[in-house]
């Protein structure tokens, strides 16, 4: 592994020169990721597979995507000729992403052992996340291609259904915990599920858009860029909603401003943000008339105890005891202690949670190798991919995200690879840049 370690010190490597692999594997990536993207529990709950449940047949508790992507890295390993030598290729050329599988594992085996919550998690939070980044580190540019209009097509698909749900107040696939719809949540559910999940990806996406995606024009960026912040209206998040605006907002300011002073003007763009700028007020104004806003405003008016719960879990620490904290404490302790301090929510951040159900030891191991699984994808990445990085490491923060079951880093990974993905070597000449500028780009 260690030229593996040693490749991941150089910025945004291109893939190596010559990497293929067979229709087979190309396409259960495809299949996986698209499932990964479309397929709600709320969906699968109409099939009688209970995702999100607590209760049921165990084999539930894993989406579909993994299992897919389990069987296309079995498969993969098989006709390379040598499963243990895949294994090896693989692990030299992300060997961070290797390693966080492994770690993993290891800490699925201790909660199986421990009969503590979150054995599914383990799989589909971080197990599937590091497989996609193996696999799509021998993947081809027709694989990546492919992998790019899957992405785009699903979101686009996605905000148009958060809309429709929006307008109509009809969700197609509600979410639901073991059946048990929240008839009081009316927020869009779309293809992915809980509303904050759709949030959280939905504000990624727009992210990326505006500082990846080169591969698009400037028009159809900031198309989807319009249509996502919509909905991201109806998904009601206000933590994304917030940091979408500014981050956002300040990204292209920033690199408005530089294009201006390089004098690097793209009349086409300039034109359409001329007209974009006016129209905007107006529409605002029309969307406020109408009531567009109200539901999202209602949630900052009254978060439903969101704000005293970031605030009142840190109460929980002074009931327990060094030895707790470092192995983690009785479970049926910490659920009494949950209810009591009026957090039947969840705790709201995946760091302070993991610590509470699985100890700080543990807690430790997972953050490291976390730390270097994100380092290993932003290093694969052109360099405008430090705007998604920081939003979501933010919005990481702002729920239990991460420390439960979720396969919200797999969206973030594939977004991330697929969106920033630098030019392959062999394209271009030595002095050409990782990522060619697009006609108007905002970078």
């Amino acid at each position: 592994m260690v030229a593996g370690w040693a490749a991941s010190g150089h910025p945004a490597a291109a893939p190596r020169a010559g990497a293929s692999i067979d229709w087979v594997t190309a396409a259960g990536l495809v299949v996986s990721v698209a499932l990964l993207f479309s397929v709600s529990g709320g969906m699968l709950w109409l099939v009688g597979y209970n995702y999100d449940g607590l209760f049921g047949n165990p084999a539930t508790k894993i989406h579909p995507s993994t299992y897919v992507l389990v069987l296309v890295f079995a498969w993969r390993s098989c006709t390379y000729g040598n499963p243990i030598g895949y294994c090896v290729s693989v692990a030299d050329r992300r060997p961070a992403s290797a390693l966080m599988a492994l770690i993993a594992i290891a800490l699925l085996v201790v909660v199986v052992a421990r009969q503590r919550p979150g054995m599914a998690g383990m799989i589909d939070t971080f197990v599937a996340a590091a497989l996609f980044v193996l696999m799509l580190s021998e993947a081809d540019e027709r694989t990546f291609a492919r992998l790019r209009g899957v992405v785009h097509a699903v979101m686009t698909a996605n905000a148009l259904l958060a809309l429709f749900e929006f307008a109509t107040k009809t969700l197609v696939f509600p979410y639901r915990l073991d059946g048990v719809l929240f008839a009081n949540d009316t927020r869009s559910t779309a293809l992915q599920g809980h509303p904050l999940s759709n949030a959280t990806v939905t504000a990624i996406y727009v992210l990326a858009l505006l500082s990846g995606s080169r591969t698009l024009s400037t028009p159809m960026r900031l198309g989807l860029v319009g249509l996502q912040f919509c909905a991201l209206v109806a998904f009601g998040g206000r933590s994304a909603m917030v940091l979408t605006i500014i981050l956002g907002g300040a990204y292209m300011l920033i690199h408005g401003f530089s294009t201006l002073r390089a004098g690097r003007v793209n009349l086409l763009g300039a034109a359409l943000a001329f007209i974009l700028a006016a129209l905007l007020p107006v529409a605002l104004a029309l969307a406020a008339y109408y009531g567009f806003f109200d539901a999202l405003l209602e949630r900052f008016v009254s978060d439903s105890g969101s704000a005293n719960a970031r605030v009142e879990m840190f109460e929980l620490f002074k009931h327990l005891e060094l030895r707790d904290l470092i192995i983690g404490p009785d479970i049926d302790l910490i659920e009494t202690l949950r209810r009591i301090n009026g957090l039947e929510q969840g705790i709201e951040n995946p760091i302070i949670r993991t610590v509470l159900y699985q100890g700080a030891f543990f807690t430790l191991l997972l953050l490291f190798g976390f730390v270097l699984f994100m380092f290993e994808v932003a290093r694969r990445c052109h360099p405008g991919v430090w705007l998604l990085m920081l939003g979501w490491i933010i919005l990481l923060n702002t729920s239990e995200s991460l420390a439960s079951k979720t396969t919200l880093l797999s969206k973030f990974v594939l977004i991330a690879l697929v969106l920033y993905r630098p030019v392959p070597a062999g394209r271009g000449g030595p002095g050409r840049s990782p990522a060619p500028r697009h006609p108007g780009s905002f970078v």
